[in-house]
């Protein structure tokens, strides 16, 4: 997770603590959207993913569900628009790295109105 923490600092220019907590959120929601068998081949390949995604359900959400409740829920962290679509972004793009862009686009299309935030 360091890598991709790494990245979400220098590409997007949020801070770690928020860089950790969107990575919780996206998985969080990914996990809850999507293909469970994709979803444990992504989790599988990204060590340290359990615990964010558990430190992101313990803390709640926005209330709502769905993509807009995950983008919610980063902007109460204190992400601007901007940043929920470039941490959603680089995260895809590190997925895709990680687990090929079959499974993710699996996972991208079984989750209605995520395509419009990558």
């Amino acid at each position: 997770m360091d890598e991709l923490i790494g990245r979400l600092v220098s590409e997007v220019g949020v801070d770690k603590a928020a860089a950790e907590t969107a990575v919780g959120i996206i998985l969080d929601f990914l996990s809850k959207e999507g293909p469970a068998d994709k979803m444990q081949l992504l989790l599988a390949k990204l060590p340290g993913a359990d615990a964010l995604m558990q430190k992101a359900a313990a803390a709640g959400g926005s209330g709502m569900g769905g993509v807009m409740g995950a983008g919610m829920s980063m902007m109460s962290a204190g992400l601007s628009m901007d940043q929920v679509q470039g941490v959603t972004r680089s995260f895809i793009a590190f997925a895709r790295q990680k687990v090929g862009e079959d499974a993710v686009g699996e996972i991208v299309g079984a989750i209605p109105g995520l395509s419009q935030f990558i």
